[in-house]
């Protein structure tokens, strides 16, 4: 299954999230956060049930940018 993975530099480290479950993690880097995000995922298939997954699973996710006027 291929989810999405949003991270962004937080302080000394990196926060990554998977928007359509609504489950984060961290790491020490880019790599390690999405590894310990990609961990994460797994154990929640492994422990959820069907149901469960059904509720949280969003499956339109659209990530884009916009402009705006500042100042």
């Amino acid at each position: 299954m291929k989810l999405t993975a949003i991270i962004e530099r937080e302080g000394d480290g990196y926060v990554s999230l998977c928007p359509e479950l609504d489950i984060a993690s961290q790491g020490d880097n880019i790599e390690q956060a999405r590894d310990n995000l990609r961990e994460a995922l797994e154990l929640f298939f492994e422990s959820a049930s069907k149901e469960e997954i059904k509720h949280r699973l969003h499956n339109d996710v659209f990530v884009t940018q916009v402009e705006v006027t500042v100042g």
